[in-house]
Formats: structure tokens, sequence, C-alpha cells
């Protein structure tokens, strides 16, 4: 029989054993792939990485290791690449290469690849290309979902004018503006903003998008077996999808009941008459329908509702350009009628401090991830398939080669001499190549009509200095978070 100090040598042993395993693994992998810091076993890179704020240590790998390295987020390596030229020559210039979607373990344990956004292979093409015919059949880029968004701004002014200038938290008003607008296109109609749907989801999204734009979010995605198994705020995201779950469902059942084939009224309409075809085509089913609706939720609320918060947060800190904005909306609009995106040609000076606001805020630094669709080459590496790829978007939003203050808020950066917009290819909040942001022409309508709308209603004070406010991010995930604020929405 083994004695105590036997089998604290043979357990020491076979750890030591383990560890050198562990190391000789890594080194083995790391020799086929670009430099980077070196890996720990199990934790990889976590020493290197502030889970709080992974911009700024991404930002501090870049200059250090350049434009593309190796990072293991956890135990398994992966790429990241950073500034324009690299990640132009990734998306679109190798864009069938990288077009496949990486594993992000906050969604996809949620959605198990039924869905849009984080599926792969002919399921993800056929769900796609329906998405974008659809959303372009209900109006987006049209007159139509113009007129929704437009409808939907004065609600958004009703609200505002009855905060009669005391100090206002905005999260709310512009969640649910934005959130309406999407539900209208996918439900066939706006929410009341009372409504308690309306409620859950605007908070099951905005919560959601909280924890993973901080340290629970990270540790997730390197480690969910184990984050599965342990207490904290991450629990809450499995709750919060189901809340809108069980809306969903219930909005389903509804048009199920309700459906003529000949005259679809939304989203859900479309997706149950493909799903009734004489040949249904197999991406068709009641999974797919449920997790692409919170696909587009999502992606269609926290994103621009985000924006809005983080550019009227930045207008206050700069006063004379949100002054010099209300003067050309004062020119071009008046104050007669709502501004349409017909009046964004003439209003260069707006569009190109909406595109600053956009470029500075960075609401998305890490774009969704990538993993290389086959064998290939890249920059003189032969990355194997499935090599995990990370777009360090906020790497080309403030790239110094295209832009000339990349850390300064100056609207200048899309405007030419003659004061005329000025357009850059390294302009990529929405990502870039073929998994660009299925909402980017809705999104950018939106925030124009919103901010337009808004500063031909409103001029927003700080109940803070205005040097106090702070432009830095509280949480850097998936999403940039703007500092927590309140403001006096004043009427013009």
């Amino acid at each position: 029989m083994m004695d105590g100090f036997s089998a604290a040598a043979l357990l020491t042993f076979l750890c030591i054993s383990y560890i050198i395993m562990c190391f000789v693994k890594i080194f083995k992998e790391k020799s086929k792939l670009p430099p980077g810091p070196t890996p720990l076993p199990f934790i990889g890179n976590l020493l290197q990485i502030d889970t709080n704020n992974i911009v700024k240590s991404l930002n501090k790998l870049q200059d250090k290791y350049g434009p593309v390295f190796t990072l293991y987020f956890g135990p398994n390596p992966g790429l990241v690449l950073c500034g324009y030229k690299a990640i132009k020559e990734a998306l679109i210039d190798q864009a069938d290469e990288f077009s496949e979607r990486g594993d992000y373990p906050v969604f996809l344990n949620y959605y198990n690849n039924h869905d849009i956004a984080f599926s792969n292979g002919e399921h993800w093409k056929t769900l796609r290309r329906f998405a974008l015919t659809t959303l372009r059949n209900f109006g987006m880029g049209k007159r139509s979902i113009e007129e929704r968004i437009q409808e939907e701004a004065s609600f958004l002014i009703d609200e505002l004018t009855n905060t009669k200038g005391s100090p206002s938290d905005l999260t709310k008003y512009f969640s649910r503006t934005v959130a309406n607008v999407i539900s209208s296109i996918i439900f066939g109609s706006r929410f009341d903003y009372r409504d308690e749907r309306l409620k859950k989801i605007i908070d099951s999204v905005y919560n959601n998008f909280r924890i993973m734009s901080s340290m629970w979010g990270a540790l997730y995605n390197m480690y969910p077996g184990l984050m599965d198994r342990l207490p904290g705020p991450h629990c809450q995201m499995r709750r919060n999808f189901e809340d809108i779950t069980v809306i969903a469902k219930e909005c389903i059942k509804h048009h199920k009941e309700t459906l003529d084939p000949n005259c679809p009224r939304d989203y859900i309409d479309c997706f149950l008459i493909k799903m009734k075809e004489d040949i249904p085509d197999p991406a068709f089913y009641d999974e797919a329908l449920l997790m692409s609706i919170h696909n587009l939720i999502f992606g269609g609320t926290e994103t621009v509702s985000t924006t809005l918060r983080y550019g009227t947060l930045m207008l206050m800190k700069y006063p004379e350009v949100a002054a010099r904005m209300q003067e050309e909306i004062e020119q071009v609009v008046g104050r007669d009628r709502s501004p349409c995106m017909e009046d964004r040609i003439k209003m260069p000076y707006t569009d190109a401090t909406i595109h600053e606001i956009m470029r500075f805020c960075d609401v998305l630094p890490l774009s969704l991830p990538r993993c290389t669709s086959r064998d290939m080459l890249y920059k003189g590496y032969k990355l194997p398939k499935g090599t995990h790829v990370s777009l360090f978007l906020s790497s080309v939003l403030h790239d110094a080669t295209r832009f000339e203050e990349p850390l300064n808020f100056n609207p200048h950066h899309f405007l030419d001499e003659s004061g005329r917009l000025k357009r850059d290819d390294a302009f990529m909040p929405f990502s870039a190549g073929k998994r660009i942001c299925l909402g980017e022409t809705l999104a950018r309508m939106e925030l124009f009509i919103l901010f337009t709308s808004l500063l031909q209603n409103f001029t927003f004070k700080p109940v803070i200095a205005k040097e106090e406010i702070k432009m830095e991010p509280t949480g850097s995930g998936l999403g940039n978070m703007p500092m927590e604020y309140l403001c006096c929405v004043t009427p013009r």
C-alpha cells in the first residue's frame, strides 16, 4: 500500500508532467502562428489582458507585436488583427477565407447555431439572404421605414419634453425608441412605451450587453464550461435571453393563428410562409425563427441606443459642436417639419459629426469573432482551417495612418477642404466584408434622423462641469459602455 509520501511524490510527478506536456503543446502551436505573448497552461494570456478593459490591453500588445499577433483567450490560441491594412486584407481581399463565425460562448451557448449571426455554412447564408431581402421589403433604406423612424422620434420628443428640464437618465428613452423601430419590422407594430413587454426587452438587452462588456463576459468567453458552474452576474445572461424568448414565442403563436400567406405583415409572417412551402428549405424552422428574432432585437437595439447615449454625452462635452449642428439644422430643416434623409446631403457638418461620434465612441471595439474557413496563407503564415480570429475594429477607427487626430473628437475627420462630407474606407463601425452588420443601413438612418430631431428640439445640458465628463468607457468587452450620467433636456 502506498504511503503518504509516495502518493504526494506521484501526484507531484503527474502535475509536473502535465504542465510540461501543456508547454510542449503550446510551443508547438505557437511555432506555426504569428508572434505574441507567452501563454501559460489553462490561463493562456489572462495575465496580459485586463478583462475590464480589453481594448487598452490590445492596444499595448499591438504596440509591441504589430498588426497581427497570437493571443490565448484562455487555453485556446487565436489571431488578433489590428489596423486598417491588416483587417482590410482579411475581410475584403480574402473575404471567403475569413467569412466563418468563430465561437463566442456568451451568445452561442444560447443560440446553438440556429440563428443568423453565429451560425455557419448554408444555414447562415440562407438566413442572412432571407433577412436582408425581408428587411428591404419592409422598408430598410426606403421612405416607409424613414417615416416609421420619424414617427418614433416624435414619441421620443414628447417623452423628453415631459421631463420638464429635470435631471434625467436618457438610457430608457433611447432604448425604447430604437427597440420600437426594429420591433415594428419583426412584429408588425410598435409597443406602447408603458408596455411591460417592451420594458422587459430593453432591460434584457441592456443588461446582457453590460455583462458581456464586463470582466464577467470576458471570462465566460474564455472558460464557458467553468463559468457555467460558478456564481456571478454572468448567470443572469441566460435568464435575460429567456425573457425575450417568452415574448417572441407569444408573438409567433399569434402570427401562426392569424397568418395570411397572401399578405405578410412583418418578418415573422415572411418566415412562417417560408416554413409552409411545399418543399421547405431546411434553414426555416421554429427554433431558427426564434433565434433570428433574438439576433435582430439585440443587434437592432443596443448598439444604436448606446451610440445615442454616448453621442449625447460627447455633445455636452463639446457644446460648440452641438451648436454648429443646430445652426445647420435650422438652416436646412427649420422648426416646422421633421428631418428626413434627403436633408443629409445638405447637412455635411451634421453628417460628419455623426460619423465622428460613431468613430470615436467605438461602440463595438472588437467585431464578433471569425475563424478561417479553410487552410490558408495569411501574411506568410499557414493558418489551419478553424483558426480563431479577433478583429480589433477599434484599431481601425483610431488608425493614425487614416485619421489625423485619431485619439481626439474632431468632426473634420469626415470633411474635405470644401466642407463636403469625406468618406473613408477605414470607417468600419459595422465591420466589413461578408459578415458586415445586417442592419447597417437601418442604423445609419436611425442615427441621422434621431440625432437631428433631438437637436432640432432640445439642448442637452450636463449636471456636472463639462470638464468632468469622461469619454473613457466604463466597461470594454463586447462593447464600450459610456459613463452613467444625468442631463437636463431643455426645449429650444
